[in-house]
């Protein structure tokens, strides 16, 4: 059976296009599994940038979302989706017009405003970089400088989480917990209240190393996907955890964000 081709989503933005991305991937949520594959056109600052991203989607099919703030541009690639009858979506525009009518005032219309190059910028760069660094027990020196640490099996979420909180400004380490070997005796020497251990249902587990190695052509029985294995791993992370004192989230059944909002409030709270 062949698989159905992805609507292709074309993201045009005068920034790196991480609001339109995300808005869209939040919305293709709703139609899963249905294929959407997203196109990201960043820092579009004159009328070429358009022209190509309109002659793509003439080729390839697909519908244009745009965050553009100058209002030259933002009318040409109307003009030009109307011309050639491609949906599209203005993102900012709506919002833009009705807070200039609330404020009563005019809309700077400055591109990149949402990503400035400030402190703040900086900072979250640090925190990227720091969780790329301490991934998954690359280098367990990470633990002592870290503001979190993850604890948890394999593809319980440690990397994704790592970074979206990293985009909150969080140096984040993260540790596989395996039976084979032990964790860092560092991981007993830090505040408790600044790990957090990753829980997940040993059925959910086994269906998402299943797919895993689907993905890595290869076998499904592998031993990395055995029931009986799954539960020993998950045993010897309880015992890790328990013995630690640190708190757990389930992941099972929980989005990478809504995980992480539970984190960021339990880092509030022990604060």
């Amino acid at each position: 059976m062949t698989q159905p081709q992805p609507t292709r989503v074309y993201v045009v933005s005068d920034s790196v296009g991480e609001t339109g991305e995300s808005v869209v991937r939040a919305a293709a949520m709703q139609f899963h599994p249905a294929p959407v594959e997203i196109v990201r056109a960043p820092f579009v600052h004159d009328f070429d940038a358009i022209d190509k991203v309109i002659s793509a989607i003439r080729v390839h099919g697909g519908i244009v979302v745009f965050t553009l703030v100058v209002p030259e541009l933002r009318d040409d690639l109307i003009s030009k989706a109307k011309q050639y009858d491609i949906p599209y979506i203005d993102l900012l525009g709506p919002v833009v017009t009705a807070l200039g009518n609330v404020l009563h005032q005019e809309p700077r219309r400055q591109p990149g405003m949402i990503h400035p190059l400030d402190e703040d910028y900086f900072k979250k760069v640090e925190a990227i970089e720091f969780a790329v660094k301490y991934d998954d027990g690359r280098d367990f020196s990470g633990i002592q400088k870290a503001d979190i640490i993850l604890l948890g099996v394999s593809r319980t979420s440690k990397t994704p989480l790592s970074m979206y909180l990293a985009h909150k400004r969080l140096k984040v380490a993260n540790v596989p917990l395996v039976p084979e070997m032990q964790p860092p005796a560092a991981i007993y020497t830090v505040p408790s209240d600044k790990i957090i251990g990753l829980r997940i249902d040993p059925d959910k587990l086994n269906v998402i190393r299943q797919e895993r190695l689907r993905t890595l052509g290869l076998a499904e029985n592998a031993t990395y996907a055995n029931v009986e294995r799954i539960k020993l791993e998950l045993d010897f992370a309880d015992k890790i955890m328990n013995r630690i004192g640190c708190v757990v989230f389930d992941v099972s059944n929980r989005a990478v964000e809504e995980t992480a909002s539970l984190i960021l409030d339990h880092i509030e709270h022990v604060q």
